[in-house]
């Protein structure tokens, strides 16, 4: 018989495994995952945050041009004002109004007063008809309803008292030129700043000119469903070119606010940290 014959022995053979895919990197799994849960909101009808406006540099400042109307502002130089968003000039017959789309107020309100100009407008009937202002968007601006059952007045900036003709009367009472002011500092101390100024304006040799607007501390109240701000204080900035000086009213927005003593120009410009008569002062 002849021998069996074994076969050979054969190596075992490696198995080949493919190579792991590499991970992606957290960062990417975690935006990853962000954009699907944002996608997932929206289609559910859930409103998904979307990211404001910038917010300008503390302490910048944003230089108004009122190209329009320039007659408003001591040498023709309106004021610079810390930068913000939704900033709008415009012009009136009798003033003009830097407008916050933020606050749904005037930023400031600039006018040009004689003697001349406030003895033409003495018998002028007033309207009170105020307006919402069409040339603002219904998003930045206020409504007549805001101020409704709101506890607040709406607050002239450029009073109406202060009007040469009636069709600047009527312009008055856009709701531009308003903030919600306490009943009872608009109708007393504050009604007592503005026959002041129009007193002074009556013995002036010449042109004077008189910046109003309201200041907003943090987190201040709103009222209404746009949501219009409601300021803590108010100014007014007087400024005569015959003498040269310069000074401005500060008052509370509250029952209690009294007839004080005006501040300079100076302290003006430290409490609201703008540039109100620029190449003046």
């Amino acid at each position: 018989m002849r021998p069996r014959r074994t076969p050979p022995l054969r190596k075992p053979t490696r198995r080949r495994t493919r190579p792991a895919a590499p991970r992606p990197p957290r960062l990417a799994v975690s935006f990853f995952t962000a954009c699907v849960i944002a996608f997932q909101l929206a289609s559910c009808g859930i409103p998904v945050p979307s990211p404001g406006p910038a917010a300008p540099p503390a302490g910048a400042l944003h230089a108004t041009a009122f190209s329009e109307c320039p007659q408003f502002f001591a040498r023709g130089r309106p004021p610079a004002v810390p930068a913000a968003p939704q900033l709008r000039e415009l012009c009136y017959d009798s003033f003009a109004i830097l407008h916050s789309g933020q606050t749904r107020t005037p930023v400031l309100v600039a006018q040009r007063l004689n003697r001349r100009m406030l003895q033409q407008g003495r018998h002028i009937q007033r309207t009170d008809r105020f307006f919402a202002d069409a040339r603002l968007p219904r998003s930045e601006r206020a409504e007549l309803q805001d101020y409704r059952g709101s506890g607040y007045s709406r607050g002239h900036m450029a009073p109406a008292a202060d009007m040469p003709n009636a069709t600047a009367m009527a312009q008055s009472f856009s709701l531009a030129n308003v903030v919600p002011q306490d009943s009872r500092h608009n109708s007393g101390p504050w009604a007592k700043v503005e026959a002041d100024t129009r007193a002074y304006v009556m013995r002036a040799r010449g042109d004077v000119f008189v910046i109003t607007g309201p200041v907003f501390e943090p987190g201040a109240k709103r009222i209404g469903s746009n949501r219009v701000a409601v300021p803590s204080h108010l100014f007014k900035l007087v400024h005569d070119p015959s003498t040269g000086r310069s000074w401005a009213h500060w008052q509370q927005n509250a029952p209690s606010a009294k007839v004080e003593r005006p501040i300079s120009y100076e302290e003006l410009v430290r409490r609201t940290g703008a540039n109100w008569l620029p190449g003046v002062r």
